[in-house]
């Protein structure tokens, strides 16, 4: 081979080896701020985080926070930071402003129980609280806890013709969220473990109208509480939706979307709900009030008295007015109406 395309080859072989162990170092620092990095990030303190959007008035959950790594040079001393706090104290505090999802908690953000404005705080724009009472049966045996959602369910016996009575029962409220249950709006936990008590009393959030229709039911019959699966709401919701009771603007970002859309799924509803009689669980039960027979009509026509507008009526009775065609009778200076035909 000649000399000269022999050094030729040997340069560009040279020349090929360096390029590559140019450009190996090269990725090799580029990489090493990467790990450098990532390095500085795992070496971070871990703060509690909402793992959702927590609008205000949210009661806090062990569902809804949790702990996440956190750079060093963004903590901020209002941080709750692991091994420095208690998550399990945080439990059944409320929102005081709204978090965002993956947004660290601060001692400002959030109101504890027995703080002035606590009920206030838990309450959502245009609520209110109101209690009611709840026994082993009527209370879901002590499963409803603060945050649970559920209906209301009235009872009651209507008395029908000759005191034959008619029981039935009907939802008459839905989608209510329990606020407290006795004094406790916390679930107590004893080694992981969720305590289940019996309560007498649960404070719910409602409506001014609905808080008012509470007020009468329970004068009317027993109330009860139904608690509700937690896919009810987004059943509920996919259904206003499809009626177009939600308009979500064309513009709207996805925070404003999400907004509305919680906001409907907390919305309590007073609508007519579904009802049931005894007729509808044993068939010796009526299923709805009887009406009056035609003896008993009769009755009634027998005792009306033929006396004028003014005449009273005699003792002990009370003084039908006929029904049907009448005459008016004249003997003297009295004038009385007397029924013709069939007065029924």
């Amino acid at each position: 081979m000649d000399r000269k395309k022999l050094v030729l080859l040997v340069g560009a072989l040279v020349i090929a080896i360096g390029t590559a162990l140019i450009a190996r170092s090269m990725f090799a620092g580029a990489a090493a701020p990467q790990a450098e990095a990532a390095q500085v990030v795992a070496q971070g303190p871990k703060v509690l985080v909402a793992q959702r959007a927590l609008p205000v008035g949210t009661i806090i959950t062990a569902d809804a926070i949790g702990f996440q790594m956190w750079p060093n040079e963004m903590v901020a001393d209002a941080y709750f930071v692991e091994g420095e706090s208690d998550m399990t104290q945080l439990l059944g505090t409320v929102v005081r402003h709204p978090i965002t999802a993956g947004q660290p908690l601060t001692q400002g953000s959030l109101v504890s129980p027995g703080d002035s404005g606590f009920l206030a705080a838990a309450l959502g724009p245009g609520m209110r609280a109101i209690t009611v009472p709840v026994s082993s049966t009527t209370g879901v045996a002590g499963f409803v806890f603060p945050g649970d959602r559920v209906d209301v369910v009235l009872t009651q016996t209507v008395n029908g013709a000759e005191g034959q009575p008619l029981n039935a029962s009907e939802t008459i409220l839905r989608n209510l969220r329990v606020l407290a249950t006795d004094q406790s709006t916390t679930q107590e936990v004893v080694e992981g473990q969720t305590v289940v008590k019996e309560t007498r009393t649960v404070t719910l959030e409602v409506t001014p109208k609905i808080a008012e229709k509470i007020a009468v039911a329970e004068k009317i019959g027993t109330l009860s509480l139904s608690l509700r699966s937690l896919a009810d709401s987004q059943s509920e919701l996919e259904q206003v939706l499809a009626r177009g009771d939600i308009v979500i603007p064309d513009d709207a970002t996805p925070e404003e979307e999400e907004r509305l859309l919680r906001a409907a799924m907390a919305r309590p509803s007073d609508a007519r709900g579904s009802f049931s009689t005894g007729g509808d669980v044993s068939r010796f039960q009526r299923s709805s009030i009887p009406p009056q027979t035609s003896s008993q009509n009769m009755d009634r026509s027998m005792n009306m008295q033929p006396a004028g507008p003014g005449a009273p009526a005699p003792a002990g009775e009370t003084r039908v007015v006929p029904r049907g065609p009448t005459v008016r009778v004249t003997r003297g200076q009295e004038t009385s109406e007397v029924p013709v035909g069939n007065s029924r």
